[in-house]
Order: C-alpha cells, then structure tokens, then sequence
C-alpha cells in the first residue's frame, strides 16, 4: 500500500504536530458522537499500567479501521496512540475534573513517575506496535503553585493532569527517555512503525 499519507485517529492536537514535524502527511480519522471514545480508557481491575496502555492503543485502532471501513475512505495506513502516567503501579489517567487534578498532582509532587505511551499502525492486513517508557521527576510543589496551574485549565484533558510542553515544565526536576513519547507520540518508535510498514513520505 503506497498511500501518499497516513490516517491519524487521534484528537490529540500535539500528535497531529508530531507527525508534522516527522513530515508525515495525515488525515483525522476521529470517532464519531455516538461512538463512546472514552469508555475504551476505563482501567480493568488490577491491571499493570503497560498491558493497560497496549489494549487501550489496540482497542483505539480497532475501532478506527471498524471506522474506516464504515466510511468507505480511501486505503491508508491508520495510527493510534495512547498515552498513561503510572505511579508505581498506579494508573493517572485524565482528571475527572479540578479536584481530581489536584489530587493527582499531590501524588505526583517530589516523586519520579513512568509515561508509557504505546503506538499501533495498521497498513492493510498487517498491523505494527510499539511502547516508549520515559521517567519524569517533579520537583516538591507547593498548593498554591498547584492551584494556580489547575486554574490555567491545562491540567483536564491530559494523562497524569499534565502537559509536558505546558506550564508544568517549571515543575519538572529531571526526565529520562523520550520527550515526544511524554508529549504523546514517540517520534523515533512512530518512525520505525512506518518504516517496517513500508510507508513512503
């Protein structure tokens, strides 16, 4: 399949600026109002925060290529991506509201967390996947500083009620891995994604 573009389900806006700056040409592939996005990040149980994030991302692609074929749209590769933050074993995904925010980035204050962020492409039949794991580390915040970033809105709508690329840079002490993986979409695994799925810019 020789596609000049890829399909990106994802409303991520910062996924959509990665692929840009991977000069990937794509197109939005987004659910539509009555398919229930969000019930496909519910946590199962006990569940380790890798497994989680590699059955969400694959879930996420299943309904896009469900999606995809519904719609009767041109053949193209399809990426999905998903990201989680984990406090040990614990999954942060995205705050319900402020206070969940808050009670988030408490946890989070002073201490070292994972952000896994997994990648699914499907090209034809053929399906590809991978994970980035990257560690960040938070300086000991204090509430007001807290309050003040969850009042900015920033917080909602974000895996561990944070965005790397945001506010809450002036917090973090230290990272190790990949930032675009803490940002979303891991550029150096995405790339080898479309490079073992034979896509050419």
């Amino acid at each position: 399949m020789n596609a000049p573009f890829i399909y990106l389900a994802s409303q991520s806006p910062r996924r959509a600026q990665l692929l840009e700056q991977l000069g990937v040409a794509h197109e939005l592939l987004l659910a539509a109002p009555d398919e229930d996005a969000e019930a496909l990040e519910a946590v199962r149980g006990a569940e380790a925060p890798a497994a989680y994030v590699q059955r969400v991302t694959l879930l996420k692609l299943d309904a896009a290529v469900k999606r995809h074929a519904r719609l009767n749209l041109l053949p193209a590769p399809i990426l999905c991506a998903d990201t989680t933050v984990a406090l040990g074993r614990t999954i942060l995904g995205k705050p319900q509201d402020a206070r969940d925010a808050h009670r988030m980035l408490a946890l989070l204050s002073g201490r070292t967390h994972r952000v896994l962020t997994a990648v699914a492409l499907q090209n034809g039949k053929r399906r590809f996947t991978a994970r980035s794991v990257s560690r960040v580390t938070f300086a000991p915040m204090d509430r007001r500083a807290v309050a003040d970033y969850v009042a900015g809105g920033e917080p909602l709508g974000k895996a561990g009620a944070y965005a790397v690329q945001g506010r809450a840079a002036a917090f973090i002490a230290h990272m190790s891995g990949s930032y675009s993986g803490i940002m979303g979409l891991p550029m150096y695994e995405t790339n080898e994604l479309l490079r073992r799925a034979g896509f050419r810019r």
